[in-house]
């Protein structure tokens, strides 16, 4: 960094501000490996599947389902939230451009830690069997709702970010 941009904040970088970066790395993590996990779930998870839960059946709104394909379906849940929270923190990180509130920060670590959670959960419960980490996904759903929440605050009630040389006062 040379020392006009270190002094002058409206001096031009060309990298975007650390928490922008933040929810821009996260973003684009969750949604590579959700798409890793997606193509996993369709093309090789079936013989794990039938060899952990072969031989259990699940009651699902008064069906019986096979365990293997419930347990698939979860991994597929999974994938799909973390691949909706990647999407979501890819979006935080373009609106911090214009604003950063405590609310932005909120809705997006709730975003990291939701996904670390549920979906982390979920994938290990169901490759490994080990069903007590169910507990801990509802948690990471809570997280999603707490991000989603706080992004709504922000979005109704905070503030854009006032740039150098901008007029309005919003």
């Amino acid at each position: 960094m040379n020392a006009m941009s270190q002094t002058d904040p409206t001096a031009s970088t060309t990298h975007a501000p650390r928490i922008e970066r933040t929810w821009l790395a996260w973003g684009a993590f969750f949604c590579g490996t959700a798409v890793v996990c997606g193509a996993f779930a369709a093309h090789g998870l079936g013989p794990r599947m039938l060899e952990l839960y072969g031989d259990v059946t699940k009651e699902i709104a008064g069906e019986t389902i096979p365990g293997p394909l419930k347990y698939l379906a979860d991994f597929k849940t999974a994938a799909e939230y973390q691949m909706t929270h990647g999407l979501a923190l890819l979006f935080l990180g373009l609106l911090s451009s214009q604003r950063r509130t405590r609310w932005v920060a909120i809705a997006g670590w709730s975003f990291v830690i939701g996904v670390l959670l549920f979906s982390g959960s979920l994938y290990v419960l169901v490759l490994t069997g080990l069903t007590k980490l169910g507990m801990i996904t509802p948690i990471g759903g809570m997280a999603f709702l707490v991000g989603w929440v706080a992004l709504l605050i922000d979005l109704l009630l905070g503030p854009p970010r006032q740039t150098p040389g901008s007029s309005r006062a919003d």
